[in-house]
């Protein structure tokens, strides 16, 4: 799927991105090779496992504007209106307490700034939403992640206005651009 899908869709988030970024849930650091020379990331992320990985891979693309961090999406440790742009990409699936994650992304991107959010979430199709029921109990054991939360609606009840909505998989994973 990395290969053949999402790679690509990595790449369309990032070419949003400008100034100071922050990205939630920077993982193993798989968005790292798609970011612009010309911004500096914050890249966060609870797992210290997956921040060892993704150092790795900065170190091997030789990446100095990339600084990573160990913290909670929940409880971000940095003033309010800090960022010109947030990224996520596959995050708020995991995020145990959705909002409280949104709204944190919420306080410390600038007035003005952008949000990108690379998302799976609950299809407004309930044909489509068959197939995400029956895999949910295993996403959720196995993963940690749920494909049925209804991201697109709390990013806005988190305060965000909804700039655009790119589906780039029926409706299942939408590409969401966000300001404040």
């Amino acid at each position: 799927m990395e290969m053949k899908s999402f790679s690509k869709y990595r790449k369309r988030a990032l070419s949003l991105v400008k100034g100071k970024v922050l990205e939630i849930g920077v993982g193993t650091g798989k968005n790292l090779p798609y970011y612009p020379e010309d911004v500096e990331v914050i890249g966060i992320d609870f797992s210290q496992e997956m921040l060892k990985k993704a150092e790795e891979r900065r170190k091997k693309l030789g990446l100095d504007n990339v600084t990573l961090l160990h913290m909670d999406a929940q409880s971000l440790e940095f003033e309010d209106d800090t960022f010109d742009t947030i990224v996520s990409t596959f995050v708020f699936c995991t995020v145990p307490d959705l909002i409280k994650g949104l709204k944190e992304t919420y306080r410390v991107l600038k007035p003005g700034g952008r949000a990108v959010f690379l998302e799976h979430m609950k299809s407004e199709s309930r044909l489509l939403n068959v197939p995400l029921y029956l895999m949910e109990p295993f996403t959720r054991t196995l993963l940690g992640t749920s494909m049925l939360r209804e991201t697109q609606k709390n990013i806005e009840k988190a305060g965000f206005k909804i700039e655009r909505v790119e589906n780039l998989f029926y409706d299942i994973v939408r590409l969401i651009v966000a300001t404040k």
